[in-house]
């Protein structure tokens, strides 16, 4: 079984636009664990555009009630991110190679070029106690560099695959993912991935074995607009529990 994480960037970027506590972020991540989700992924940026890292404190001492579930937080390895994992110390950290001003992500690392920040940054992690997963492109040469500064897991970058699904180059993408979540696997690293995944092409994604986590959020909030939240997360927890996330 893989299991989903819902991003709830959207949720506070929506809340931020009219200055008040509505839509209230904490209501929703209760709400989502009440449906059943089994992870919570935030991505606080410098500016505060979305998620504040207040709303990062309180959505740590909300999870306290709720063990099972896992807080995943992602961002560029700043001192002052670090600062703020050393504090709520999350199930797992997702390393971002983002510019502060960045619309949203849209690379992987380059971790030959990054090696000495993230055996750093890796290393706080592990002495944190903290899960570390760094966001890379869907290549066999990408991964194999990983084992340089040896992460956790990596989160494979989806967006070229989405952006390929239902065309003609969908199959020689999709390889290409299923290319390098194999050499994840046998090089002992863990796999989760994430980037305008959604309730269309999430299940053929899902026919790659081995996917630990999935993080959804821009398509879920999108759909839960259409089709209600309650029935947009069982869908896609249809989809993930009968995914192979092993």
């Amino acid at each position: 079984m893989t299991i989903l994480s819902v991003n709830v960037n959207k949720i506070a970027l929506l809340r931020n636009s009219r200055g008040r506590n509505f839509p209230d972020v904490l209501y929703f991540v209760r709400r989502l664990i009440g449906l059943g989700v089994k992870g919570i992924t935030v991505h606080p940026r410098q500016d505060e555009r979305h998620v504040t890292r207040q709303d990062v404190v309180d959505i740590t001492a909300l999870l306290r009630e709720f063990p099972g579930v896992e807080f995943n937080i992602e961002g560029y390895p700043s001192p002052e991110f670090m600062a703020l994992i050393a504090r709520v110390k999350p199930a797992q950290c997702t390393l971002v190679p983002d510019a502060p001003d960045q619309l949203t992500s849209d690379h992987g690392w380059d971790v030959r070029t990054n090696a000495a920040l993230l055996r750093e940054v890796l290393g706080e992690l592990r002495a944190l106690g903290v899960r570390s997963s760094l966001f890379l492109d869907p290549s066999v040469e990408a991964v194999e560099e990983v084992l340089e500064v040896a992460p956790d897991r990596i989160e494979l970058y989806t967006e070229a695959y989405a952006r390929a699904f239902g065309t003609a180059e969908e199959s020689a993408v999709f390889e290409s993912y299923r290319a390098a979540a194999r050499r994840a696997s046998e090089l002992g690293i863990g796999l989760n991935a994430g980037h305008d995944l959604d309730l269309h092409n999430l299940a053929r994604f899902l026919q790659i074995p081995g996917i630990l986590e999935v993080s959804i959020g821009h398509a879920l909030v999108v759909e839960s607009l259409e089709q209600g939240i309650d029935n947009v997360v069982r869908q896609y927890l249809a989809i993930t529990n009968a995914a192979d996330g092993e």
